[in-house]
């Protein structure tokens, strides 16, 4: 017998109607989204303390290669080292606290540009210019040992590079926890940027974008073209300390009752939203073929369905392009999963393909404001990444976002409008945004100044029978 696959725990994740209510706070103050007070609880208690992405590994290949991250007016230089590893410090040199770089580079050392004091990539003080002044180093200025660049907490997990101001924050492998070990078999670490790979301001709370990505309700009102590829009845939610997936049958689920046709019809048009679909469509067509009878007619036999040939023409291609994906189940080929790593970190994931979007507090301090990122990451065989790898595009005007995406551009910015009017008080959450309401609840008790223990505890249990 097979080893259990990991994704296994979320196949098996709860339907709303197993899930207990009754610690959920169904409303939210809209004065989270517009107040600066609580904007600036947010940043003290939250974005000082949490682990944030602040870019991808392969975004510095070569020792020397840095960049910046950036959170409120706070700035930190990611740099990999001559030795390999990627470090984090505090853009600002220990003499007169000049900002050492901006954006991104290359380089040998960190020089200074005031007074030209340089620190090598794992943040030792090199060289202090010492312009008429006789004596030693120490004389100058005091013991160089205790004058490098200030380090702050850096780690990997597929492929993303993670920050934590706080230097008594708990390792990232303990705070992801199970997400570790859900993600692995995907390879996120393999797959690069294609086609899409945009940074732009946005009119709304940072929040409005991870909340608009946490439920499928909204589907029928702001996507209506994917009502036939998804299945939100069927949702399934796991909720993992912080964080939080959810699944929702994919690949034209719910078309069974209008027929076989009508199924293979709906899973044609999924790469105009999923643009991974599209190079499995000819494995998909060749399978659907061995299904016709003389006259054209399709017969599928008990078991067979339009969602279970995907499945395996998911599978067959990524395996011939060399991919394991022995580590994934079924649903993994066909269903998008709807990954969540508190507070910004959204992964909508199937096999060989992610798109990943994240929202950070705008640089100018205004709740009303934020920065997305949006990416859409393909497992590609190694020797074809460099050619088809996008750039980033950053702040861009007009971008073309595929549709869905531009659907939910528009909608964030104008809900923000709404949540700013000041008679309006709160928001009511439906059931079927019980994602919102326990990441409310998770954000709440970051604010209180909960602990990791306290935070963890089931806020969600499945309810008695």
């Amino acid at each position: 017998m097979p080893p259990a696959r990991p994704g296994e725990r979320v196949d098996r994740g709860r339907y709303l109607s197993e899930l207990d209510f009754s610690r959920l706070q169904m409303r939210v103050s809209t004065d989270r989204y517009c107040s600066r007070e609580h904007h600036a609880r947010e940043r003290e208690l939250l974005w000082s303390r949490v682990w944030q992405v602040a870019g991808r590994a392969d975004e510095l290949p070569e020792p020397g290669d840095w960049l910046e991250h950036r959170i409120f007016d706070q700035s930190y230089v990611l740099v990999r080292g001559k030795d390999g590893v990627i470090r984090g410090f505090v853009n600002a040199c220990r003499h007169r606290g000049n900002a050492l770089c901006q954006g991104r580079g290359r380089a040998r050392r960190f020089t200074c540009p005031y007074h030209r004091w340089q620190f090598d990539l794992d943040g030792r003080l090199l060289h202090v210019p010492r312009p008429d002044f006789e004596g030693s180093v120490e004389d100058f200025i005091g013991p160089i040992e205790d004058l490098g660049l200030r380090p702050v907490a850096v780690a990997c997990f597929a492929g993303f590079v993670f920050l934590n101001p706080d230097p008594t924050a708990a390792p990232l492998a303990d705070y992801l926890g199970e997400m570790v070990e859900l993600l692995a078999p995907y390879r996120l670490e393999e797959m690069v940027p294609v086609g899409l790979n945009v940074r732009e301001s946005l009119n709304c709370n940072w929040k409005v974008v991870m909340d608009a990505f946490q439920e499928g309700y909204h589907i029928q009102g702001i996507h209506p073209e994917l009502v036939p590829a998804m299945d939100e009845s069927k949702e399934r939610y796991s909720f993992f300390g912080d964080h939080s997936v959810a699944t929702a049958p994919f690949g034209s689920a719910n078309l069974a009752a209008f027929g076989p046709e009508r199924a293979i019809e709906g899973i044609r048009e999924l790469p105009k939203t999923f643009p991974g679909v599209a190079e499995v469509l000819p494995r998909f067509e060749q399978l659907v073929a061995g299904y016709r009878e003389a006259g054209g007619e399709l017969a599928f036999p008990q078991g067979v369905t339009a969602r279970s040939l995907l499945q395996q023409a998911t599978r067959d291609t990524l395996a011939a392009k060399g991919l394991d994906v022995s580590g994934l189940t079924d649903t993994q080929m066909s269903d998008n999963q709807f990954y969540l790593l508190f507070p910004n970190f959204f992964l909508t994931i199937r096999a060989g393909e992610a798109t990943f979007i994240s929202s950070t507090p705008h640089a100018d301090g205004d709740p009303n404001r934020c920065v997305w990122h949006v990416v859409n990451y393909q497992w590609l065989p190694p020797e074809q990444r460099a050619a088809q790898r996008a750039a980033l595009v950053d702040e861009p005007k007009d971008f073309p976002y595929f549709l869905a995406l531009q659907q939910d551009y528009a909608q964030m910015q104008r809900q923000q409008d709404g949540l700013r009017q000041r008679g309006l008080g709160y928001m009511t959450l439906s059931r079927q945004e019980v994602r919102l309401a326990y990441f409310h609840s998770i954000l709440d008790s970051w604010l209180d100044g909960a602990s990791a223990d306290r935070r963890r505890a089931p806020i969600l249990a499945e309810r008695a029978p």
